[in-house]
């Protein structure tokens, strides 16, 4: 069955693996948003401040493909780049905020616009994987749930429907697994990037180095964490299915 015991130890591990990635950026964003920048610089000032450095910022008169602007969202941890449109989106706690962990968000956020600027091949990649992974995110486990309610069994020599109905669901269900494979060089490459603006630019100073380093790193573990747990999914129910074949 596919609420198996296995299928309960691997949804305990998950968990676990989850929780302490989770816990890791919970602290240390908790941690570095309590230290102030010295400099005074927002997190939106940060952003701004590299984007000109690299030539792409949407300001002084810079318009249209390559330039890229900055505007405050709602929400918590809703920060991201969007290739589309070229806009950096920061959220309300690092749009204004002047602490340590607000630069390294909005610098890692730019780092991914640096990327986009230089045709950086993995960003490209996972850009051109959304639309298959929207898909098969909504289909997959539909697909799988309903192959094991219908039996993956063979009858009269032939494979069931639910045979049918289950490998395609983790056909799908590889194709999120491979998305957030891909994302891991992605997000390791733009927090690189954004340490290398922090220092190069001198955002952070000698004793703030550090701590933005640590918050691109526990940051990067979320990401780490969630192909793991999408890696160990998918083997469990390759396992089911090839047993049960």
């Amino acid at each position: 069955m596919l609420f198996s015991p296995g299928y309960i130890a691997i949804m305990i591990v998950t968990l676990a693996i989850g929780g302490l990635a989770q816990a890791a950026i919970g602290h240390t964003n908790k941690k570095y948003s309590r230290i102030p920048l010295a400099s005074g610089m927002t997190g939106a000032q940060v952003a701004l401040r590299i984007l000109q450095a690299n030539g792409i910022a949407a300001t002084g008169g810079r318009t249209g493909r390559g330039a890229v602007a900055i505007q405050q969202v709602s929400g918590s941890l809703t920060d991201h780049y969007d290739p589309r449109t070229g806009i950096v989106s920061l959220s309300e706690s690092i749009y204004g905020a002047s602490t340590v962990a607000a630069a390294a968000v909005a610098a890692h956020e730019v780092g991914h616009a640096i990327q986009d600027a230089h045709g950086y091949v993995f960003g490209r990649l996972r850009t051109a994987m959304v639309p298959a992974v929207n898909f098969s995110s909504k289909f997959s486990m539909i697909l799988i749930i309903g192959g094991f309610i219908l039996g993956i069994g063979v009858s009269s020599g032939q494979p069931t429907i639910g045979f049918y109905a289950l490998w395609a669901g983790i056909f799908l269900y590889s194709a999120a697994v491979l998305f957030q494979i891909v994302t891991l060089p992605v997000e390791i490459n733009a927090s690189r990037r954004a340490l290398v603006q922090l220092r190069d630019l001198a955002v952070l100073g000698p004793d703030e180095l550090d701590g933005g380093r640590r918050m691109l790193t526990a940051a990067a573990s979320t990401y780490v964490a969630a192909a793991l747990v999408s890696l160990l999914y998918l083997a469990y129910y390759i396992f089911l299915g090839s047993r049960r074949n």
